[in-house]
């Protein structure tokens, strides 16, 4: 997710590769970073980052934001301001382990964000000033759609936004697998199932009618497309998707008191 930002934000002229600094226990982690993010600068520990850097982003696991916040805290202070996009880690927990004054938001993106198509939620802690607010919905809608809200939906919105690329590659490979099924090649069907779905998404956002309209729109009488409709209620699709979204968010409320 550290890559797609950073990658993001090079390519919406936001920011230059070498303005970038970068650090990560991981050999392997920080090579694919310099790969994704030319020039950027791979400094020798967490310290040396938050030193220098004017934005820390804190793109670790929630099991090692802990450990993360204790190399930090002595090189943090209200001059900084720092983002979080551990999944589930509150504001407070982050303000306890960083200090009562750091400016601190959280953030919960998708790697959409590599090509501009991100969906993220975000909320200010109680010290991030205006200024703030209007850097970080700048930083975001440079990736994709950007959303304030209240830090009690965050859960949610990683459970919806955050999990839901995967959801939907699930149903792209699965659409696809049905044109093999059908007969076409699996190129043929990967590359239709993909547009068929970046098409309906489109058509949603574009035309703001409720996606019951438009799937109307495309139903008709005794047509092919009730008959496949109908397979997929009786195969418990809307529930099963409604149901992943609860447990992503229901994972996020776990984690956060790791």
């Amino acid at each position: 997710m550290a890559r797609a930002l950073a990658a993001g934000f090079v390519r919406a002229k936001l920011a230059l590769g070498e303005q970038i600094l970068v650090s990560d226990v991981s050999q392997a982690a920080v090579e694919a970073f310099a790969a994704a993010v030319p020039g950027a600068r791979i400094l020798a520990d967490n310290q040396a980052v938050a030193a220098e850097a004017d934005l820390v982003w804190l793109a670790v696991k929630p099991q090692q934001v802990s450990a993360v916040m204790a190399d930090l805290w002595t090189e943090l202070s209200a001059q900084k301001l720092v983002i979080s996009i551990a999944a589930g880690v509150r504001l407070a927990t982050l303000a306890e382990g960083l200090g009562k004054s750091v400016r601190l938001v959280r953030v919960m993106p998708n790697t959409p964000c590599l090509i501009g198509q991100s969906a993220s939620g975000y909320c200010l802690g109680p010290n991030a000033t205006p200024a703030d607010a209007e850097l970080i919905g700048r930083l975001l809608t440079s990736v994709g759609l950007a959303i304030s809200l209240d830090e009690k939906l965050l859960d949610a919105v990683t459970g919806l936004s955050g999990s839901g690329p995967a959801f939907v590659y699930l149903m792209i490979e699965a659409l696809s697998d049905g044109g093999v099924r059908m007969g076409l090649t699996r190129d043929t069907a990967l590359k239709l199932a993909a547009q068929t779905v970046r098409g309906a998404a489109q058509m949603v956002i574009e035309t703001g009618d409720h996606p019951a309209v438009l799937k109307d729109r495309v139903t008709s009488p005794g047509g092919t497309t009730i008959a496949g409709l109908q397979v997929l209620e009786e195969g418990g699709l809307r529930g099963s998707l409604i149901g992943a979204v609860e447990a992503a968010t229901r994972r996020s409320i776990e984690l956060g008191t790791v």
